[in-house]
């Protein structure tokens, strides 16, 4: 989630103030995810109505290889606090010096991620953790930084406050219990199935070109990618599903579906993190074809919904209408630039 583009308007953000007396602060290390997820999970609720963040995205994100979590993040805590009870499994030994209640990480590209425990909102955290992420920033180069934001939420409203503008839109959006996706047959040359190892380097290519289209993010390692895929916490084979051509001397990969199912045992979603065609096969059916046999998969595998996000800078929202998916939830990236 990134732009190059500037407003010359913008206008320049105050100061933040002082945390509140009695927090503490340090950097995050990655035996902190449990103790993130719960607290993002608190805050998706509260702002959104469902949680759509696992653990798993946590640590797949802080084990890239390019990526020092501690260098980058840092963590409020109250030490006075209860321990916590946002999540039954979390132990008493994960918050040894206090509740997390806010924390900021910038992860590159002019992105950083914070949140802050609703029950701890309107008391200066949020707005002291954009001033802590502007500055951590502008000391690493960046010119401008941005987040998401759920439309109308509290982080939403503070950024605007902030003076931070709109740099696209998101949406989630999802199938319902017993919708489906119309099937869509491939053409002649075409084949769908299971990605095995010999395939991630394709698969990486195929990936990172088309998103590097409209995304103006630095491409991906090959490392950095594995860690997001197939090293994802809990990878199984059917999460990701290609389509190759054989019009050629050999088999390639044109297509790819990264998908996983989450949730509650009784109510699992394939969700389609990745859904990518080489440039040079679309406009054949392959993009409809992988959704219906992503989606197919999650629901072999206990699934009762299927969902995937999409942004204004693709253009694909309407594709996905077309298909009987309905948005759920709006995001805003909301950024500023770090140069006024």
């Amino acid at each position: 989630m990134r732009s190059s583009r500037r407003h010359r308007h913008t206008r320049r953000v105050t100061a933040a103030p002082a945390l509140p007396a009695g927090l503490a602060t340090r950097p995050l290390s990655t035996a902190d995810a449990p103790a993130v997820f719960d607290l993002m999970a608190a805050c998706e609720l509260h702002d959104v109505g469902t949680v759509e963040i696992e653990e798993a995205d946590i640590i797949a994100d802080w084990q890239r290889p390019s990526y020092d979590v501690s260098a980058h993040s840092v963590a409020v805590l109250d030490p006075a606090a209860d321990h916590p009870d946002q999540h039954p499994d979390q132990h008493p030994d994960q918050h040894p010096d206090g509740r997390l209640v806010g924390y900021a990480e910038l992860m590159g590209d002019g992105r950083y991620d914070a949140a802050v425990l609703p029950s701890y909102r309107g008391r200066g955290i949020g707005t002291w953790l954009a001033a802590w992420s502007r500055d951590r920033a502008r000391a690493d180069g960046q010119v401008e930084l941005g987040m998401p934001v759920p439309e109308g939420s509290d982080g939403d409203r503070l950024l605007s406050a902030l003076g931070y503008r709109v740099r696209w839109t998101s949406w989630v959006l999802r199938l319902g219990a017993g919708e489906r996706i119309s099937e869509r047959p491939l053409p002649p040359g075409y084949r769908l199935r299971t990605a095995t190892p010999a395939d991630h380097a394709q698969v990486h290519t195929v990936v990172e070109d088309a998103f590097g289209e409209w995304s103006d993010r630095p491409r991906r390692t090959f490392d950095d990618f594995a860690a997001g895929v197939w090293l994802r916490p809990g990878f199984e084979p059917w999460h990701l599903q290609v389509i190759t051509s054989d019009t050629g001397a050999e088999e390639v990969v044109v297509g790819v579906a990264f998908a996983w199912n989450a949730g509650e045992p009784d109510a699992l979603d394939t969700y389609i993190d990745r859904l990518a065609v080489a440039r040079e096969h679309r406009d054949r059916g392959l993009a409809q074809a992988l959704l219906v046999a992503a989606f197919a998969a999650g629901r072999q595998h206990g699934a009762v919904t299927s969902s995937l996000s999409t942004d204004s800078r693709t253009g694909a929202l309407s594709l996905y209408e077309k298909v009987g998916m309905r948005p759920s939830a709006t995001w805003l990236n909301r950024a500023v630039s770090l140069t006024d």
